[in-house]
């Protein structure tokens, strides 16, 4: 059993596209199936006439981080509701283990955090105080706050989170190739693509 759970630990991360609204529900049986499965949610409050209502919703809309071998993922392409692994072309490519680490940080530090709809420009800084000290990302100014974002190249999606002005010191970032500027952790993302599309499968209605 230790050997299985390590031999998955050397497998690198892939992202999942999943359908509309059933994140969680495919999360819950890919983890069944034996899968490590990693599904970033934040906490939404929604309004309407007569209530209010505390929800999680996923900080990345319509995908799912999984460890796995693409060559033998046929357990987890077979899985209800989900459609593609994501990639260039047809080649599936893995997300960073230190993308996902930045994901998790943000999770963890308890701090306030919202799906961002794209890739940020902004000034590179490094955290060096608070719960995400040590954490690199791109700051930004939206309406008198200051947010870090916190992105995934692959998917070309990024999250940002409330910190303090005075926890971030800026930092210069090299001039890529491809690329006026970017953030350690995102800025000039792969085109996502589709690797092994998974045949149609019925619909599952997400709690």
């Amino acid at each position: 059993m230790l050997e299985s759970i390590n031999a998955q630990n050397h497998l690198a991360w892939y992202a999942l596209r999943i359908r509309s609204n059933q994140e969680k529900v495919v999360a819950a049986i890919i983890e069944n199936k034996g899968f490590e499965k990693f599904l970033p949610l934040y906490r939404s409050t929604r309004r309407w006439s007569d209530r209010t209502k505390q929800l999680d919703l996923p900080l990345f809309p319509g995908y799912l981080f999984c460890r796995l071998d693409p060559q033998v993922a046929l357990p987890v392409l077979t899985t209800p509701g989900v459609v593609s692994i994501a990639g260039a072309g047809k080649l599936p490519l893995p997300v960073s283990d230190e993308e996902i680490e930045a994901v998790r940080m943000v999770i963890k530090s308890g701090l306030a955090a919202m799906p961002w709809p794209s890739l940020a420009v902004g000034s590179s800084v490094l955290i060096e105080r608070g719960p995400l000290k040590g954490l690199e990302g791109v700051a930004v100014n939206v309406e008198d706050r200051c947010r870090l974002i916190v992105s995934v190249q692959l998917l070309q999606r990024s999250l940002a989170v409330e910190i303090d002005r005075s926890w971030a010191r800026p930092i210069a970032k090299p001039v890529q190739r491809e690329s006026a500027a970017a953030s350690t952790r995102s800025i000039n993302a792969v085109v996502p693509g589709e690797f092994m599309r998974a045949r149609p499968q019925a619909s599952v209605s997400a709690r």
